[in-house]
């Protein structure tokens, strides 16, 4: 029988797979949660279903498995920094969002970043073990799309934050 691979060996894998990078969001009283997420994507169109991975031990999905409801910004290739951000372990809550320009989703109240591609705003409809993380899907209730035509997204691939070319 083969040797079952490490993580490191899954990681440097998985690492050729460009992502794209959102910030999700929940609201649950008065404060805010916030985390960076490169595991996530579409699933159904009928109905309108996305998922993000969470995970497992953080503040992140004890808050959005409470409130029910969640934001999705999918990130610019120009907010590398709001990224890092979100990524960051251990940031304080309070006031987590200051340093980034945004409102409220119309649909959910959750924060959404005012220089995001497009936003989608979600209710939870299920979850499911993954692991060290859990797969979080929701169904759409609002999208937006505030991106010019050109604009390019923020990806990771292979350990960095990088942007996409656009040019033909």
């Amino acid at each position: 029988m083969p040797q079952l691979p490490t993580a490191q060996d899954f990681r440097r894998a998985a690492g050729f797979l460009a992502n794209g990078i959102t910030v999700v969001t929940t609201r649950l009283g008065d404060v805010d949660h916030a985390m960076t997420a490169n595991s996530f994507t579409t699933v159904s169109l009928d109905p309108l279903l996305v998922l993000v991975c969470a995970e497992r031990e953080t503040r992140f999905l004890d808050a959005v498995l409470q409130s029910g409801t969640w934001a999705v910004s999918i990130l610019s290739a120009g907010a590398r920094d709001a990224a890092i951000w979100f990524a960051t372990k251990g940031r304080p809550l309070e006031g987590q969002l200051d340093r980034f320009a945004h409102t409220r989703g119309p649909a959910t109240g959750s924060a959404v970043l005012a220089d995001a591609l497009a936003v989608l705003e979600c209710e939870t409809t299920a979850t499911h073990d993954g692991g060290d993380h859990v797969i979080v899907v929701g169904q759409v209730l609002s999208v937006a799309v505030h991106a010019e035509p050109d604009a390019g997204p923020l990806v990771y691939y292979r350990g960095a934050y990088a942007s996409l070319d656009r040019s033909p």
